[in-house]
């Protein structure tokens, strides 16, 4: 259906589709008229927030009628400390989503590109076209990101290059030196942003921290959220890590008061209670284990993942199956849309939302 306002809208947005999340488990059982359903589609954490958060936010709500510290003051004091940095590298966003957006108002425009891998965050190529620049694609190396093959879409036009590490959807990651050599190779006026939204459930020996790297490289933007491995998705608070001069342009299009008051309060909660990350993450390897085995045994292939979902090769278009999922009460994720037609992306659950999984997935596989 056309849309009769499209002639007068920004440029860019012609060719412009919103994201779409996964699907809510009340909207699931609403449609199909079941109970009981679980939800394994948007890379939440299924052990939930920290009691310290919940306690914290709790009493936040009291004050409601007033306005949050617009500047944040506490949690972004608290997170330069956690990083070793000055407050001032510290921007805040109403998720890291938020943070993302902010890059784009603030680099990107009508005339220059950015670039980013085939199969990398949605939210890349819509915020730069929702400002009217040009995203380019490189091609992706084993389903993750070819640091050649983008460096070669690098120009004089090119503002930002976005990249993911862990990559979601993929699960894909780059190591220390690769990464910090591509970053350290880009000319000065391009930006580069290194989105760690998974860094919490990373094993790897040679994953880089990019947020130590600040000091060296003056055009990293680094961003982390509280969404995942901190259990606070529904509160939407993220963050921004770079030089001063950097996040005061970020600090410029960042809307006032982006994060709320019981968001601020919980994410600061959150983030002196390490033991609750760290219990996530153990939760999170010994289910990922146990996925990995199940989806073998169901004679299936996968691609290898560093965070807290997996991308299952279904062997044929993964919509009809995720379709066959939902009427079983399971909501996983297709992928076609990062350009992986046959791939369902599920979520780490609890022990008996993965085994209900894998039970639901053998069963629609046979029918």
């Amino acid at each position: 259906m056309t849309n009769r306002f499209i002639d007068i809208a920004a440029p860019g947005m012609a060719g412009l589709r919103p994201y779409v999340p996964g699907k809510p488990i009340s909207e699931l059982e609403r449609e199909l008229g079941i109970s009981g359903s679980i939800k394994l589609a948007s890379n939440e954490n299924p052990l939930g927030p920290s009691p310290a958060a919940i306690a914290a936010a709790t009493a936040e709500l009291a004050a409601l009628a007033r306005y949050p510290d617009g500047g944040g003051f506490d949690l972004r004091g608290a997170l330069a400390e956690r990083h070793g940095v000055d407050m001032s590298r510290v921007t805040l966003g109403n998720g890291s989503n938020d943070v993302l957006d902010m890059i784009a108002r603030a680099f990107l425009h009508p005339c220059v590109e950015s670039v980013l891998s085939e199969h990398a965050f949605a939210v890349y190529p819509i915020s730069t076209q929702a400002v009217g620049a040009t995203a380019r694609v490189a091609r992706a190396r084993e389903f993750g990101h070819d640091l050649d093959a983008m460096s070669a879409l690098i120009n004089e036009h090119t503002r930002v290059v976005w990249i993911a590490n862990p990559n979601n959807p993929t699960g894909t990651w780059l190591g220390h030196d690769v990464l910090k050599g591509f970053v350290a190779s880009l000319p000065a006026h391009v930006i580069c942003v290194v989105d760690e939204a998974y860094v919490e459930y990373v094993d790897e020996p040679d994953y880089p921290d990019a947020s130590r790297w600040l000091d060296d490289l003056p055009n990293l933007i680094v961003t982390r959220t509280f969404s995942k491995a901190y259990g606070l998705a529904a509160l939407r608070v993220g963050y921004g890590l770079s030089h001063p001069d950097v996040a005061d342009l970020l600090n410029r299009v960042r809307q006032p008061f982006n994060v709320n008051s019981v968001a601020l309060a919980a994410a600061r909660a959150a983030l002196d209670d390490q033991d609750h990350v760290r219990r996530a993450v153990e939760l999170n390897r010994q289910g990922m284990a146990r996925l990995c085995e199940g989806v073998k045994a169901l004679g299936l292939s996968y691609i290898p993942s560093v965070g807290n979902f997996l991308a299952i090769d279904v062997a044929r278009p993964a919509g009809p199956v995720d379709q066959a999922l939902l009427r079983e009460g399971v909501i996983t994720r297709p992928v076609g849309n990062y350009g992986l037609p046959n791939h369902l992306r599920v979520t780490v659950g609890l022990p008996e939302e993965n085994a209900r999984f894998l039970a639901a997935l053998e069963k629609v596989l046979d029918r």
